[in-house]
């Protein structure tokens, strides 16, 4: 009797795919490991196996697979069963979880590969085209060659009808070959041939070497080196010490003096040292961090809300130190990669090698060393300190996973699918392990602290800052009153600008916060009203001072900047609104002598650019940090004494039922930065309204007030934390035939759900590269069945879908949106 497996393919398909297996093929298989396997006319994928069984498809002929990959699998059980939750409960392909989870390098490529028919026949010149008989004369000095070889030899890059052409004439045969993309890193050493190990020999190569003045100091060099490790010597090494240069080496290797040779190291390794200093703890944390472990015995999931600077991070280390001494792994989740830079140093000085770190700023390579380092190595327990994508690793005894700063927004995973929430899905994770999970933050999430006074998480309350330092002291400033007065300079007050010159002169530093990136958001013509918007998006184009551009934010489009209006042609242009550049021009011209920094998405694009800021800040070389909100999220910095929120009305005014929780969250998060030491440190917020009842709650602290109000507005309005939300977005070229299938999808759901559909409606961009949006919201009750809702909104969805005019639309399903 034949035997099948189920394959999930990284492809967004709805199902599974079923292969033909022999005997031996399906009594070696199991679940998780990697196949690769042919899909359509002549493209193989890396699938993964997910079930081996004897049932054949009913409505397709299995194909037999093209190879196995894996001798062992390179997915868990867990991994697999927490695949098929995702998939389930954000409504996407198992294709779209895989190509998130894993590596690229995992999921080989298939790559055509050109090979000559029959090497002793070839052609009549007269029949072939140049490029042709080009071909054919590479192919027969090799046996092989890769499409982009092909590509390279005919200097082309449509290279396909040169190819169809030989393969009609039946004179070439193109083959599906898979390559393997990962490639471990390999060091290049350095050795001395053993003809030259005994003391007389080397004293004879010395003397030989006199007239080769260069070579010989290489040889001292390495008889010094060698002398002082009994380590192999590295060349980069040698070369470095001997200040020589890599041809010289290469003159003693042809010699037969030295030996070079490889050995594969880690890309990412710890070289510092451990410190183990115990962690003294205050009364406060002594007390939040007993009352942890007792919820942890009733409850597996439990929330920590404790003040900025109250000492999160110590009981969070503590927590780890019990779960390594059992030889567990544990997860440590962080909102940003900023975050990683800090705190990683912070962990290693206590776990040394066990700290493993995983996000996308590492390459693909040391990503696949991390993944196979948990995966084969699960005794030794690790700590992995990740962004969101960390969920997806290969655990195999989990014992705690940490999500600090639990109530940003960076968790969610926007674009491309799955779009899932990495707390929601760490919650699932944990309890596939039977695991602890603790959420810490200074500002909940309005769900989570929900949950936490409903009882269906722990709650632990830490309200007094570490050592009994004073919360910072924080002052609203009236900006229009400043106006009017004519108090301001740029964009500082008289009272800001004070504040920083007196801190200065204390040698303290300084944060500003201004949450747009850019010089100015808006460049308008003062005599027609004119502003360049983008071509494929409708937004206006963002003024960037550094490189005198103007430029989208959304699609990458830029032009130069215009030195006339692009209507009237009249020079009177000015800027409207600021953005962190501005401030950072601004402060360079009000203080020439002082070091000044910007921290935003512009500044931070290289893989250790996020380091090289926070060392040089940590460092005290920075004295005025200006930042998006990346400067807002649990930096620890000790020398800031001042911290300035540039403009409070931007966060306020967002069309958003998040916004105000949003505001209060940021602007309470970039106060705490600080005054994290004796001193008391200060916080100017300043704001064209304040008495607005979310700044003054932020001026007092007052989370709790905040919660309640906020509550009340969600349950009048149907929000969440009483209602979950699943938003569709329709996207499409064509202007018509997406408002037609909005109207059609909003009428489908309304006859099923009724008043708990809204929209369709524009969002606030209606367009994006050239693609026109429509939002629909669905409102589910908490007395709804999430799981009905959902299997009655994909047969919706498979209506939809099967409307020849609607096939342009592209549908994306946002469960839980932020």
């Amino acid at each position: 009797m034949p035997y099948f497996v189920d394959v999930i393919l990284p492809l967004p398909l709805d199902k599974r795919f079923t292969y033909e297996v022999s005997e031996e093929e399906a009594n070696f298989l199991k679940p998780g490991m990697r196949l690769a396997v042919p899909f359509g006319k002549s493209k193989i994928y890396t699938g993964i196996a997910a079930n081996i069984h004897q049932t054949p498809p009913e409505v397709y002929e299995a194909k037999p697979i093209h190879q196995i990959l894996d001798k062992v699998p390179l997915i868990t059980s867990n991994q697999l069963k927490f695949w098929a939750w995702i998939s389930s409960y954000y409504m996407c392909a198992e294709g779209d979880v895989l190509r998130a989870a894993l590596p690229g390098a995992f999921l080989l490529e298939s790559e055509g590969v050109i090979q000559l028919k029959n090497k002793e026949a070839f052609p009549n010149d007269d029949s072939l085209s140049d490029d042709e008989f080009v071909l054919l004369e590479a192919l027969q000095r090799q046996s092989s060659l890769k499409i982009q070889e092909v590509m390279k030899v005919l200097d082309k890059k449509t290279v396909l009808p040169v190819i169809n052409k030989l393969l009609e004439k039946d004179l070439v045969v193109l083959n599906q070959e898979i390559y393997e993309q990962y490639k471990p890193k390999k060091t290049r050493y350095i050795k001395l041939s053993g003809n030259f190990s005994k003391e007389a020999a080397m004293h004879e190569l010395l003397d030989s070497l006199s007239r080769a003045p260069s070579q010989r100091e290489i040889m001292l060099t390495y008889f010094s080196l060698t002398a002082k490790s009994r380590k192999p010597l590295k060349l980069k090494s040698l070369l470095k010490e001997s200040k020589a240069s890599p041809g010289t080496v290469k003159s003693l290797i042809d010699k037969g003096i030295l030996e070079e040779f490889y050995q594969e190291t880690d890309r990412v390794s710890f070289s510092g040292e451990t410190t183990s200093k115990a962690i003294v703890f205050s009364e406060y944390q002594q007390k939040a961090f007993s009352e942890i472990e007792g919820h942890f015995k009733e409850n597996k999931v439990c929330l920590l809300h404790g003040i900025t600077s109250s000492g999160k991070t110590e009981i969070y280390i503590e927590l780890l130190k019990e779960v390594l001494a059992g030889g567990k792994q544990a997860l440590y989740l962080l909102p940003e990669i900023a975050l990683t830079t800090q705190l990683i140093q912070r962990l290693q000085h206590y776990f040394g090698e066990k700290v493993l770190i995983y996000h996308s700023k590492y390459s693909v390579n040391e990503r696949v060393e991390v993944y196979r380092k948990i995966l084969e190595d699960p005794g030794s327990g690790h700590v992995i300190i990740g962004a969101r994508s960390a969920v997806f690793l290969p655990f195999k005894n989990l014992g705690l996973v940490v999500v600090d700063e639990e109530h940003e927004s960076s968790f969610k995973q926007y674009d491309p699918a799955p779009r899932y929430h990495a707390r929601d899905a760490a919650v699932v994770l944990a309890s596939f392990f039977n695991a602890n999970l603790l959420l810490g933050s200074a500002t909940p999430s309005l769900e989570s602290y929900f949950n936490a006074q409903h009882h269906k998480y722990g709650l632990v309350e830490l309200n007094r800052r570490y050592g009994d330092v004073l919360l910072p002291e924080i002052e609203i400033v009236d900006i229009k009153t400043k106006h009017k007065r004519k108090q301001m300079t740029g964009h500082f007050s008289d009272r800001l600008l004070e504040e920083i010159k007196t801190t200065l002169k204390e040698e303290e530093q300084v944060i500003l916060f201004q949450n747009r990136r850019g010089f100015s958001p808006i460049l308008e013509c003062t005599t027609c009203g004119h502003s360049p918007q983008c071509p494929n998006c409708d937004v206006s184009l963002t003024y960037h001072s550094h490189n005198n551009q103007l430029r989208c934010h959304y699609c990458g489009y830029h032009i130069a900047m215009q030195q006339k209006c692009m209507a009237c042609q009249s020079t009177e242009i000015t800027t409207k609104g600021f953005g962190t550049e501005q401030i950072e021009t601004e402060l360079k011209a009000l203080f020439p002598k002082n070091k000044i920094a910007r921290m935003d998405q512009d500044t931070t694009r290289g893989k250790y650019a996020f380091d090289k800021i926070i060392s040089a800040f940590e460092n005290q070389e920075i004295d005025i940090l200006v930042g998006t909100q990346m400067v807002t999220k649990g930096l620890d910095f000790r020398h800031v004494n001042l911290v300035g929120i540039m403009n409070a009305d931007n966060l306020l005014n967002f069309p958003d039922f998040r916004a105000h929780e949003r505001s209060f969250q940021l602007m309470l998060q970039v106060a705490g930065r600080a005054g994290r030491t004796k001193k008391r440190g200060k916080v100017l917020i300043q704001s064209y309204n304040p008495n607005h009842q979310i700044v003054q709650q932020v001026s007092t602290g007052d989370y709790f007030g905040m919660y309640k109000e906020q509550l009340e507005e969600r349950y009048n309005y149907k929000y969440p934390p009483y209602y979950r939300i699943i938003r569709f977005t329709l996207r499409s070229r064509d202007f018509s035939t997406n408002n037609n299938a909005a109207e059609w999808l909003a009428k489908s759901l309304t006859n099923v759900f009724g008043d708990y559909v809204l929209g369709p409606e524009i969002p606030p961009i209606a367009r994006i590269r050239n693609e026109y949006y429509k939002n629909i919201l669905l409102k589910i009750p908490q007395q709804q069945s999430l799981e009905k809702t959902k299997t009655v909104t994909n047969k919706i969805l498979s209506s939809f879908k099967s409307i020849g005019t609607f096939r342009s639309v592209r549908v994306v399903v946002n469960v839980d949106p932020i």
